[in-house]
């Protein structure tokens, strides 16, 4: 069953350019919520709708959300029982009125210009581009800058190399053409009763890769918040979550080329081993790095040349804060705020073995879009054929 706050949808016509809907899913989120959403609010682009999907909650999120709605009537408030991130999200989408839908977790922030800049990639593509995303910073509970994201970045056909690379990084950095999201199913629930939620915005964005064109803003304009207690900070789950969804991927492409197909498999076993190392999991952490031996044993002996040069420098800074008498001073950090000036990233260190991966993927990938174009040609004559008929 579905509760609005408000039943009526706002009238924001007056605002320049097409309408963006803000999905915000937020479960027990009082914390944070008022921070994001005032994020959201302070988009320079102003035509927006922001539709908070109170995920039944038990705590004071609901109460925080209204009380913000007083000074921003772009806010909306809709509550269900608690059915997991990726059911919230398509409770947004379907009660969105958007040409283009936003995705932004309740603890999560963005830089001011974000929307903006992808309304202004996406407006000058055609419908067979669905999506734009953005880079990340990674901040922490008092919105302090603690590291960057990877600055790999792809636009077009991305599908191979999305499922070696993971490009979008987070449920935040993406924007997405409703009626894109609409066609592919929205997001899949079924992760959350197995109890792996956390990768379904991978889900997403690789069910969306294996049909459209994606653009990408080469800018760090989301503030990805991770704490001891949230989603993202359940190893386990996460590691487990990720192999499922590239299971699942490669299942639905059955057609992928034998080299892409390895690939995603290797990049993911080493993403769901480190995460299986943080959860401290022995079991299934040996399991995937004997994986991994298999296919990558170059890998395996880096690790542990890694480990020893960690354990080397931990012992001389204990010998040094020893020596000193006092512990290393705290870090100064800048924040994720108004004041941050979004910069491109910087091209990442490439290796002549990284290149050729690369290329062969990127090789994979235009052997596929050239499959899709009959299709979309088709589609679009249709599309085309209807506009003229009404």
């Amino acid at each position: 069953m579905l509760f609005s706050s408000d039943t009526d949808r706002r009238d924001v016509r007056h605002f320049n350019g097409p309408l963006v809907s803000v999905v915000i899913p937020a479960f027990n989120a009082s914390r944070y919520i008022e921070r994001t959403l005032r994020s959201a609010g302070r988009q320079t682009y102003r035509n927006l709708e922001i539709i908070v999907v109170n995920d039944g909650s038990t705590d004071d999120t609901a109460k925080v959300v209204e009380q913000v709605a007083l000074a921003d009537s772009r806010i909306r408030l809709l509550s269900t029982p608690n059915r997991g991130v990726a059911a919230a999200r398509n409770t947004g989408i379907r009660e969105a009125a958007g040409r283009f839908v936003a995705f932004l977790d309740a603890d999560d922030l963005w830089h001011h210009t974000k929307i903006e800049k992808q309304v202004n990639a996406l407006n000058r593509l055609t419908p067979q581009w669905a999506a734009v995303y953005v880079l990340h910073y990674i901040i922490n509970s008092d919105d302090e800058i603690l590291r960057s994201c990877a600055p790999n970045v792809a636009r077009g056909y991305i599908f191979a190399r999305h499922l070696t690379f993971k490009y979008v990084g987070n449920g935040s950095a993406l924007l997405v053409r409703r009626d894109a999201a609409l066609e592919i199913g929205g997001f899949d629930s079924s992760y959350a009763a197995a109890g792996i939620g956390g990768c379904e915005d991978l889900d997403f964005e690789l069910r969306l890769a294996a049909r459209y064109q994606i653009e990408v803003i080469p800018e760090r304009l989301v503030g990805y918040r991770q704490y001891p207690g949230n989603m993202s900070s359940n190893h386990l789950q996460m590691g487990r979550g990720a192999l499922e969804v590239i299971r699942r991927s490669l299942a639905a492409n059955p057609h992928l080329p034998q080299y892409a197909t390895r690939s995603a498999i290797n990049a993911t076993h080493k993403y769901a081993f480190w995460e299986f190392r943080q959860a401290r999991n022995t079991y299934l952490s040996l399991a995937t790095i004997w994986s991994i031996l298999k296919s990558e044993p170059s890998f395996v002996v880096r690790l542990a040349l890694e480990k020893c040069l960690r354990l080397r420098q931990r012992c001389l800074r204990l010998v040094t804060a020893t020596a000193n008498g006092r512990d290393s001073p705290r870090l100064n950090r800048s924040k994720f705020d108004q004041q941050i000036v979004p910069s491109s990233v910087e091209r990442p260190e490439e290796t002549a073995q990284s290149r050729c991966h690369l290329m062969q993927l990127t090789d994979v990938d235009a052997e596929l879009s050239s499959a899709l174009e009959p299709m979309a040609d088709r589609l679009g004559q249709v599309a085309q054929s209807q506009n003229l008929s009404s």
